[in-house]
């Protein structure tokens, strides 16, 4: 499987990046050690989460997937060298802190890393932009753990172009790390980046990690109408917003080239993406080994010119 480099960093991943939201939320644990299992073994060895997954369920306080993965580890000696483990923070965790100022950050990462049972990340995320902390102190938090081999390298999610190029500009100036990726909100229905950010990234060799790559399960297809909506906890939360006449042009143009390569939709979805120029690898989960077989098949899935062309008319 092609490895892609994380900007600068020196750290490579597959195509596509396992979205770690789904441990102990979605998938129960039993589930998410044979997910675990299956996507190793067939090379998609980057799993992102972060500390706060899944603090919005019911009973759950954050830190769920990163001690799930964390008793995966432990439960399977040496595989930690077979995976490159990517984690957040900034995001509430609730009844104990939030934001990216160097105090909260050296407590969160402590506790990242204990759930995680590892003594070193490989990407550390700021989860949100923190305007109340300047940007110099969070990169400076984030180059102490460097410094001490907690961290191999950082990178940012949902910033704005402007503060993005500030933070990569307050690197320059003090020669403190950069954000080496960024991770927006990208998909064929969520395309304001190409705008500002992609070509930003771009000029700068920033990875770009996009998370909600299938809309939130929408660009598979089962969502289709109000009534497809209850299949799931995510078409529940999120899906519902693109049942509009260009969702509904987007499916049927996902439906047409998936026909003519015997490819899903959802992994159509995805081969869009890892197409796109200045992108790095979407993040994609699964919950059973069923879906996960689809984003195996996705990482590889060529798609020429035209079909390119027929996604973009429909999603633009």
């Amino acid at each position: 499987m092609q490895a892609r480099a994380l900007g600068r960093s020196g750290i490579t991943v597959p195509p596509i990046i396992f979205g770690g939201n789904v441990f102990g939320w979605t998938a129960d644990k039993a589930m998410s050690f044979r997910l675990l299992d299956a996507l190793v073994d067939a090379g998609l060895t980057a799993i992102d989460t972060a500390d706060v997954y899944s603090a919005w369920a019911d009973g759950h306080s954050g830190g769920e997937s990163e001690s799930v993965i964390g008793e995966w580890l432990r439960a399977r000696p040496g595989r930690r060298k077979d995976v490159v483990i990517l984690t957040k923070v900034g995001m509430e965790m609730p009844g104990r802190g939030k934001g990216l100022s160097p105090a909260w950050i050296a407590t969160a990462v402590e506790d990242s890393l204990k759930r995680l049972g590892t003594d070193v990340i490989d990407l550390y995320q700021a989860h949100k932009d923190d305007e109340a902390t300047p940007l110099e102190a969070t990169l400076g938090a984030f180059a102490d753990l460097k410094r001490q081999g907690k961290v191999r390298a950082i990178g940012a999610s949902n910033y704005s172009a402007e503060r993005f190029i500030a933070a990569l500009e307050a690197s320059e100036r003090t020669g403190l790390p950069r954000f080496e990726t960024m991770q927006p909100h990208y998909n064929l229905m969520e395309r304001g980046i190409e705008a500002d950010l992609l070509p930003l990234c771009r000029d700068r060799q920033v990875g770009v990690i996009p998370y909600f790559a299938l809309a939130a399960g929408f660009l598979t297809g089962k969502y289709r109408s109000e009534a497809d909506l209850d299949k799931s906890v995510r078409g529940k939360r999120s899906a519902g917003k693109y049942l509009t006449p260009r969702g509904l042009r987007v499916l049927a143009a996902l439906d047409g080239v998936a026909g003519q390569l015997k490819a899903t939709p959802a992994q159509v979805a995805l081969a869009w993406q890892i197409a796109r120029p200045g992108i790095t690898a979407p993040i994609a989960s699964a919950t059973t080994p069923e879906q996960l077989k689809e984003l195996v098949g996705a990482a590889t899935l060529q798609l020429d010119a035209e079909a390119i062309a027929e996604l973009d008319a429909a999603s633009g």
